[in-house]
């Protein structure tokens, strides 16, 4: 029989605010008057009435130069051309594939911006969109860049890269995309021996690095060869730390997310996600992260 752990309710500190030196973030709820002050520029999040800048959304103010917008604390996803996004095919049309992305309609993967199995690049045919099932069907995992936003909001994705693709063996984990942080590349082959792809949508696949450097020929053949049990319990420490990390509202990025996984490395992975060892670990994380700002 599986052993059950019980837990006693406890009053516990909160954890520090996770706010950058030189201040508080200013937080806002919808409403609220950002400025009085009319020189400043309106960005995402906000509205002008009566010469007032207000808040249209929760979340951080933001200030570059001139121009505030206010970050969304949780939000749907909204698509920026050039974002790297994790999706789940959720449909098969006529010359295009319905991807569920995180945001408020579904995205949509033309026929013509794949590659064809072997990264093959051509014009498409009337055979090639009668076999589109066998290259994506229901259900499968793909990696993608936005190429355009439609008029609605709707996000068009392409694949026409090797490093885009069908997603094989991993795991996916689901956060807010106002967590993920933005930076040149958002696929990263961790030193602990598993890699991670940082999705802008706020989907992060979690998948053994060996299986990339196998898997480069731009193919849809899955691979379904047994993952070693240490991969196994390497992937599954990462899920735990990323959940720790947006437990405590971290943004997410590869240093962060190593740091964690280093912090987790004397407790058991089943131990992670209790409150007083997410405490510790994240706490240890922030600390090295602060170090290495200094």
């Amino acid at each position: 029989m599986a052993a059950v752990t019980m837990r006693l309710p406890a009053v516990r500190a909160p954890l520090s605010s996770g706010a950058p030196r030189g201040g508080e973030k200013h937080l806002v709820a919808p409403g609220d008057t950002i400025t009085t002050d009319t020189g400043y520029m309106r960005g995402h999040g906000t509205y002008v009435e009566d010469d007032k800048l207000i808040a249209s959304v929760a979340g951080v103010v933001e200030k570059v130069n001139k121009l505030v917008c206010v970050r969304a604390l949780k939000a749907r996803y909204n698509g920026e051309i050039g974002d790297i996004v994790v999706g789940r095919i959720t449909e098969v049309q006529q010359k295009r594939w319905k991807v569920e992305t995180n945001s408020r309609l579904d995205s949509v993967l033309l026929l013509s911006s794949i590659n064809l199995p072997g990264g093959e690049l051509r014009r498409k045919s009337a055979e090639d969109e009668l076999a589109m099932r066998d290259y994506l069907q229901e259900g499968d995992l793909i990696s993608a860049e936005v190429q355009s936003i439609f008029s609605d909001g709707a996000v068009s994705l392409h694949t026409r890269s090797l490093k885009y693709g069908k997603l094989a063996q991993g795991v996916l984990v689901q956060v807010s995309p106002s967590l993920v942080k933005r930076q040149k590349t958002h696929f990263h082959d961790l030193p602990c021996g598993a890699s991670v792809i940082l999705g802008n949508n706020g989907f992060i696949w979690i998948y053994p690095t060996a299986e990339q450097k196998e898997d480069e020929a731009g193919g849809y053949t899955t691979n379904l060869e047994p993952v070693p049990l240490s991969d196994r319990e390497v992937i599954s420490r990462l899920r735990n730390c990323i959940v720790a990390l947006v437990t405590h509202k971290m943004m997410l990025f590869d240093t962060s997310i190593l740091y964690c996984y280093e912090a987790s490395l004397p407790h058991q992975i089943k131990d992670i996600l209790k409150p007083e060892v997410t405490e510790e670990i994240v706490l240890e994380a922030r600390q090295r992260l602060l170090d290495s700002e200094g």
